[in-house]
């Protein structure tokens, strides 16, 4: 697709709408041009008539048709431009050829008429007088004939200067207009070059919102925070990385120092099969970093849920209470269930991010504490939270507790049961679900769950 320059389309809108005002006002000009030229036309011809009918109606000469005749001739021009027709039935009241003709054609009074008598065939504005006989002459019918070609040519020659004008007017705000666009779009090449100048090297740089126009602001707010969301997400990325590497490093080096051990001299076969056992350990553990890893970079990338069935929660809950029947024994604890509901589940997933809470929570309480689980339904869906004792904990704790590889007292145990991960993947089992995850902590209690939404 090909780009175009916003100060060009602008240029070109500003020119659209240059040639439709000239348009409109050479339109309006024009109209009102065309009846100022036909009242000036009616008022000559008219005039021309009244010339000639006021010694008709009041000469009272026995030469009256002489002297009428004479300034007919007097009034007409040479030029074919100004012309008489006068009729009577007396000869003497006669005048141009096709007068009777011109009489009986044009038979209403004060009436503009245009017919093709001018000069080289164009039309000329006709008016007709009766004028009824008296003592002295007949009754006679008078008409005066002015050529339209100097109004028509007027109305040519304002035609063509508009169509000029317009054209003009259209290439100067053509121009203009491309000049304006250029001067009002500076604030936007500012932003991109200060946009262009934000880099790794200064990620905590911002445009300078300030000094944007008004119809800039919300575009450098949105930037502003997109800018924002790409930094949290630049520092998260870090701190997984050195987690990571921290997390791999420790079973690494087990590995390779429990290797160098065994081969710094001759070992038996127990001696042998102990170091395997104990690297097999530091394997498992690396594998299951690994798998955990790739379960979480595909909950990111939008994975959902598929095998849906309709399961009661309660029962699920159940299930994952008696796998930790052992432990839970081992510890002292006991847990409580309240409640149920039936919500669209993939089993696999939602067990596993069960499993996660249960054993955060064992980790977490103390012997001869009650574990309570509640199951609350929701409108579609369900809410699955447990509750244990705990020690009181800062907002900005609760908040990083579902980051990777977080964990609330700092420390970096090296059980292969304890990577960092856990609370991490029942945030990615809840958004695969549609749902979110939570953690609470109120009057020595922490309280973290999750919540699955219909699909």
């Amino acid at each position: 697709m090909r780009r175009g320059s916003i100060a060009l389309r602008l240029a070109l809108m500003f020119t659209a709408v240059a040639v439709f005002i000239f348009a409109l006002l050479g339109m309006a000009l024009l109209q009102v041009l065309r009846h100022e030229l036909r009242r000036h036309e009616r008022e000559e011809v008219q005039s021309r008539l009244e010339d000639v009918r006021y010694m008709l109606e009041h000469g009272r000469s026995p030469q009256l048709a002489a002297r009428a005749r004479e300034k007919i001739a007097a009034l007409e021009s040479r030029n074919g431009e100004v012309r008489y027709w006068m009729w009577s039935a007396d000869p003497a009241f006669r005048w141009a050829d096709g007068a009777q003709a011109m009489a009986e054609a044009l038979e209403t009074d004060d009436r503009v008429v245009e017919l093709p008598l001018g000069p080289g065939g164009r039309p000329m504005a006709l008016m007709a007088a009766r004028i009824p006989a008296n003592d002295l002459r007949p009754a006679v019918s008078l008409i005066a004939g002015v050529s339209g070609a100097a109004p028509r040519q007027t109305l040519h020659t304002f035609e063509a200067a508009m169509a000029l004008l317009a054209l003009t007017g259209a290439g100067v705000a053509a121009l203009l207009g491309y000049w304006v666009a250029r001067v009002g779009l500076r604030p936007l090449q500012r932003l991109s070059a200060e946009a262009q100048g934000i880099g790794p090297d200064n990620r905590g740089q911002r445009l300078q919102l300030p000094a944007l126009p008004i119809e800039l602001t919300d575009m450098g707010q949105s930037f502003n925070a997109a800018l924002d969301r790409l930094d949290g997400a630049y520092r998260q990325l870090e701190t997984f990385n050195a987690d990571v590497a921290h997390e791999l490093r420790t079973p690494l080096a087990n590995l390779i120092g429990q290797t160098q051990v065994t081969l710094a001299r001759e070992r038996d076969a127990a001696a042998l099969r102990e170091v395997l056992q104990s690297n097999l350990e530091e394997l498992e553990r690396l594998r299951s970093i690994v798998a955990d890893m790739l379960f979480l970079a595909r909950a990111e990338q939008g994975e959902r849920a598929r095998r849906l069935v309709d399961a009661p929660l309660a029962l699920e809950v159940a299930k994952t209470v008696e796998f930790f029947d052992v432990l839970l024994d081992e510890a002292g604890l006991r847990v409580d269930v309240q409640g149920d509901a039936i919500a669209p589940i993939e089993t696999a997933l939602f067990r596993r991010a069960l499993s996660n809470l249960l054993h955060n929570a064992i980790q977490h309480s103390s012997g001869g504490d009650v574990i309570r689980a509640h199951i609350e339904p929701l409108a579609g869906g369900a809410r699955v939270r447990f509750t244990n004792a705990s020690p009181p904990l800062a907002p900005e704790q609760l908040a990083r507790l579902f980051d990777r590889f977080y964990r609330g007292d700092g420390a970096r145990p090296n059980s292969g049961e304890n990577h960092g991960l856990g609370l991490s993947i029942v945030r990615a089992v809840a958004a695969m679900h549609g749902g979110q995850a939570f953690a609470t902590w109120t009057e020595g209690e922490i309280t973290v769950g999750f919540t699955v939404a219909p699909h």
